[in-house]
């Protein structure tokens, strides 16, 4: 079999060596199902064989049944109809379903070890809790047969979208929910995120020949059934039609399974150099022909930079799949809409395939902490981007500007909020993409840029497939940079703090000049006064937290000048200039605007 996964030692820290791992749970699906494209009826089985690598014995397991939030009075569309602020994709669709259009998945026998055991169906959460216990480091196995319905897509998944492609197949199986240090996680499945078990997967998928599938992992069957003889990077289909066949898919080492179908789709490979084998399923039209071609074109310097600035991508094959529902990640493999602009097609891409990064390989809880996905991988692809278009500005500057707008409406909420239970979606999703996009941003400030990317390299490598939790992060970023980092943290993740610092005097004595600055905000952050000179020069006078136990290097070309630490409980801080007033033009706070100061306007003093 082809190899599906590598790992590569990657040398970048001894700490990498010395970090303590953390048990994690196994999994082995190996399912069948097929799929009727008339009725939209399905049926499966699943053997799954279970390792509880915990220290503790299991008394009970549960499952998430993703396709029973596509019915009338779920908690989905309870909460999507009560919410101010609905997803425009949802709104009150659910409830406007029929019968025949609602989802639904439940199983129809389920063995432990060749017993039958009984359960319970309890909205999307499938309860298991009369199992022979599993002790610690033992397996068991579950065999379950299950019948479902795919919903019309509302969101993410389902039939029949608003792009024409047939069958988007996420969260469309019965999957074990994670248990782990902090014990099951078993959420019912309200809008957003997920979080999931590693393992294996050897997935049968049969359905009417004319469909084509992609699907996470790599096709096992594909001369067997008269499918994957490429030409030019061109898949193309030499089966029979009017028959049914079967697709086997097998992946090594990830924690979900995504599938599409459709009798429209081509596909085709770009081989990356050094790097994974991409796929591109999608319909072509007049706007397809000549955006996607643009996109594969794009492809391997997109995939190349990634991997050296970020860390390598450790899975052969990634699949890019039109789906016809914005864009949403999945291991190995993407659902994206496929008729926008380029830019927008190059633009989802990028952040999609990154969640292969922060969702797939790392894979925090984004239930607990959608941040450390949404906001990294925003992180990540806005550099990217800016790399690829071969823009100078700031790559981050949508991000604070989206959390200023949120400052502005007064929906802020800590991202420590689950996030499933935000107020408003714009709150969830300012908070998860753009100030968690802005943790990254904001500590390249703090430590240093250079000493930043090495840092966050070092934590990838660290905490791949361990599913890090913010703490696991914090380490990493200070053992590599030297700097104490808990209350940056404390006050950005954990509260709705905010920074407001002020130039609250200038003034002349004799031929130097005194700056006196002050902190009108609620959390405290390393300062940098930059100061222009009627000469042409400049400097940045750098004013450390005395939290940090440490003081960044990195300025560029331009002077800096150490000042005293600013104690975060001293309300002003005033400091000299060396040269008389008369010989400065301007002195300006967060000159480089990575300090989400909330009110910009007292930042500047210009000489006049």
């Amino acid at each position: 079999m082809k190899q599906l996964f590598t790992i590569t030692l990657l040398f970048l820290s001894p700490f990498i060596f010395g970090q303590t791992t953390r048990w994690q749970q196994h999994v082995d699906y190996t399912m069948n199902v097929a799929l009727d494209v008339n009725t939209h009826l399905f049926k499966g089985t699943q053997k799954l064989v279970y390792t509880n690598n915990s220290p503790d014995t299991l008394k009970k397991v549960y499952y998430h049944l993703y396709f029973n939030a596509f019915q009338l009075g779920s908690m989905m569309d309870e909460r999507s109809k009560a919410i101010e602020d609905p997803d425009a994709r949802v709104k009150d669709r659910i409830s406007k379903l029929s019968k025949e259009e609602q989802g639904e998945i439940y199983p129809t026998s389920l063995l432990q070890n060749g017993n039958k055991i009984e359960f319970k169906v309890v909205g999307t959460i499938l309860e298991v809790t009369n199992i022979a216990p599993i002790l610690p480091h033992s397996t068991t196995t579950f065999d379950m047969e299950f019948k479902g319905q795919v919903p019309i897509q509302i969101r993410r998944t389902g039939r029949n979208n608003k792009e024409g492609i047939d069958y988007s197949m996420a969260q469309w199986y019965p999957k074990m929910a994670e248990y782990d240090y902090a014990g099951w996680h078993a959420n019912p499945y309200v809008a957003r995120e997920f979080h999931g078990v590693w393992g294996n997967y050897d997935v049968s998928i049969t359905l009417d020949s004319r469909y084509i599938i992609g699907a996470t992992g790599i096709l096992q069957n594909g001369n067997k059934i008269g499918y994957g003889y490429e030409e030019q990077g061109v898949t193309v289909k030499k089966h029979k039609k009017n028959k049914s066949i079967t697709w086997q898919f097998k992946a090594e080492n990830v924690h979900d399974f995504v599938w599409a179908a459709d009798p429209d789709y081509v596909h085709k490979t770009v081989q990356v150099p050094k790097g994974p084998k991409m796929h591109f399923f999608y319909q072509e039209d007049s706007i397809t022909t000549k955006t996607w071609p643009q996109l594969m074109e794009t492809t391997p310097k997109m995939v190349a930079f990634m991997n050296a600035r970020f860390g390598k991508y450790p899975y052969s094959d990634f699949s890019v799949i039109q789906g016809g529902d914005g864009g949403m990640e999945y291991p190995m493999a993407t659902l994206i809409a496929g008729r926008g602009s380029y830019a927008g097609l190059m633009s989802v891409t990028i952040h999609e395939m990154f969640h292969s990064w922060y969702h797939g390989v790392l894979a925090s809880n984004e239930s607990l902490y959608p941040w450390m996905d949404e906001g990294f991988t925003t992180y990540a692809s806005n550099i990217t981007k800016a790399y690829l278009t071969n823009s100078t500005a700031d790559p981050q500057k949508n991000s604070y500007g989206g959390y200023y707008y949120l400052v502005s409406k007064n929906k802020q909420e800590p991202l420590t909020t689950h996030a499933d239970h935000y107020t408003t979606n714009l709150g969830y999703g300012i908070a998860s993409y753009s100030m968690g996009a802005m943790v990254p941003a904001m500590l390249e400030y703090i430590v240093g840029k250079q000493n930043f990317e090495k840092a966050f390299r070092v934590y990838y490598a660290t905490w791949q497939f361990k599913h890090p939790n913010p703490t696991d992060f914090r380490r990493v970023i200070e053992k590599e940079t030297g700097f104490e980092l808990g209350w940056f943290f404390n006050d950005w993740i954990g509260t709705t703090h905010r920074v407001d610092y002020a130039i609250d005097s200038v003034y002349a004595e004799n031929t130097r000049t005194k700056v006196v600055l002050a902190n009108k905000g609620t959390m405290p952050m390393p300062t940098e006064v930059y100061v222009s000179f009627a000469d042409g020069s400049a400097s940045i006078y750098y004013f450390p937290l005395r939290m940090m136990r440490q003081s960044k290097t990195e300025f560029g070309e331009t002077e800096s000048i150490l000042v005293e630490d600013w104690a975060w409980t001293n309300p002003t801080k005033t400091f000299i200039i060396d040269k008389p007033i008369n010989k400065i033009i301007s002195i300006e706070l967060n000159h480089s605007k990575r300090v989400p100061d909330i009110d910009q306007a007292n930042d500047s003093w210009l000489n006049q």
